[in-house]
């Protein structure tokens, strides 16, 4: 499950819907989420997997994949019935090979896009951390979420406000009828933002709703 929803706006806004007895592992995509969103306890995620270009802002096309005690004892407990390509090989005589999270790699991985991963994790550890982190996006959230409540043009696309995204904000707009805002209209506005130099890329994802998708990670 997507722990946060950027086309829509929308997040899980507690894990307390998760079994501590359950017997099957969650495995939770947190892409838009880690470093943003407070997604503990942790022992109710079994694997965590993230791309870096989200929150922290790094290059896309690189993945991280977090495992737990729960899915650790998995994989060195399941035996598939087919041969799997090396890449997706996590064991190694029914054990864990601890050497994928250790650095180890099949195919060398760009090393800049690495360091670059690097300065931004001590750029957040210079700003106080994780807790420096959250602060800062929910920070920012604020701020929208304040214009939002004066302003009758905009409203959150996510009705609910404790599943609304403090990462991936998404707006509907209002023509001055009252009526949702069509398309041209909210695109002739985004243009105008763009060119006093306000903003850029803000506009809703494809398939939502003509509006605006606004940037509050970290």
């Amino acid at each position: 499950f997507p722990f946060n929803g950027t086309t829509g706006g929308a997040k899980v806004p507690s894990l307390d819907w998760i079994s501590d007895e359950r017997e099957g592992l969650t495995i939770c995509d947190a892409t838009s989420a880690i470093f943003g969103m407070d997604m503990t306890p942790w022992h109710k995620l079994d694997v965590v997997t993230y791309s870096w270009q989200k929150v922290l802002g790094g290059e896309g096309a690189h993945g991280v994949l977090i495992l737990g005690p729960r899915a650790v004892q998995r994989l060195e407990s399941f035996q598939p019935k087919r041969a799997l390509p090396k890449i997706f090989r996590m064991t190694k005589g029914g054990k864990l090979i601890k050497g994928i999270f250790q650095g180890e790699t099949i195919n060398t991985p760009s090393m800049m896009c690495v360091e670059d991963y690097l300065d931004a994790l001590r750029w957040a550890k210079s700003i106080g951390g994780l807790p420096a982190l959250l602060a800062k996006s929910a920070a920012n959230f604020k701020v929208l979420a304040d214009f939002e409540a004066k302003t009758g043009w905009l409203e959150f696309l996510c009705a609910v406000p404790e599943h609304r995204s403090n990462t991936s904000v998404c707006f509907k707009m209002k023509a001055p009828s009252g009526e949702p805002m069509g398309s041209d209209a909210v695109a002739k506005f985004r243009k105008l933002l763009e060119q006093k130099g306000v903003c850029f890329d803000i506009g809703a994802y494809r398939d939502a709703p003509p509006g605006l998708r606004i940037w509050c990670g970290a």
